[in-house]
């Protein structure tokens, strides 16, 4: 199911919006602490964000810039600040569209359904995968943590999506060797803790004790305090 989050403090647009969309099939979260965006945003993980310009404590521009740190996923613009001005920074800070206020709901539902087949018709795996506060981007290779991003190598974006999708168990050498090479048996059992031990290294940006653990018979476990 897609999942639609609108961070908008005008309680009747919201609950309206967010009603009609659940017609159509869509999960809905409506953002109700403004001051805290991205938490939110984290936990509920998005196909597509509906974002006010006007809001509390941060304006859409900041929190359009604050997604666009982490994520790739639409963004829609609703607004009724619909000078030109508005329009084109919206668009240079990442937005997709920009719809004025008042809207029918028919049109903003079409916008959506269309930007969301142009976005993830290339697959049917939504593109992001989070573990705790980390995020992992399968579309541009890339983990993220508190706006911190490390951009990664295939076979490291490989190594971290099998270990994101099976968070908290080991996963053996051998399973994680036929999933980068398709087998292993005619690659060097050293190759894998090459890229691993490089994976480390390059994770120690986010500063943690140990994101990766090891434990001889068992494999790899994603894990951190």
């Amino acid at each position: 199911m897609q999942k639609i989050m609108i961070i908008e403090d005008d309680e009747v647009i919201s609950l309206t919006l967010k009603k009609h969309l659940e017609k159509w099939n869509f999960e809905v979260c409506v953002v109700e602490d403004f001051e805290h965006v991205m938490e939110q945003f984290i936990q509920f993980q998005p196909t597509l964000v509906l974002l006010d310009i006007s809001l509390p404590f941060y304006n859409g521009y900041h929190w359009c810039q604050q997604i666009r740190n982490v994520s790739q996923i639409p963004i829609i613009f609703i607004s009724s600040t619909n000078e030109n001005m508005n329009i084109v920074m919206a668009m240079n800070m990442g937005a997709d569209d920009f719809i004025n206020k008042p809207f029918d709901l028919n049109v903003i539902t079409a916008k959506i359904q269309a930007i969301l087949r142009r976005t993830y018709s290339f697959s049917k795996q939504f593109h992001i995968l989070t573990y705790k506060e980390l995020m992992l981007n399968l579309l541009d290779a890339t983990i993220s943590y508190q706006g911190q991003t490390i951009e990664l190598t295939k076979n490291e974006l490989k190594i971290l999506q099998l270990l994101f999708e099976k968070a908290e168990t080991f996963v053996s050498r051998d399973d994680m060797m036929n999933e980068l090479w398709q087998s292993n048996e005619f690659i060097d059992d050293n190759t894998l803790s090459v890229n691993m031990n490089r994976l480390r290294k390059k994770l120690d940006e986010f500063s943690f004790d140990s994101l990766i653990q090891t434990k001889k018979g068992l494999g790899y476990k994603l894990s951190y305090e």
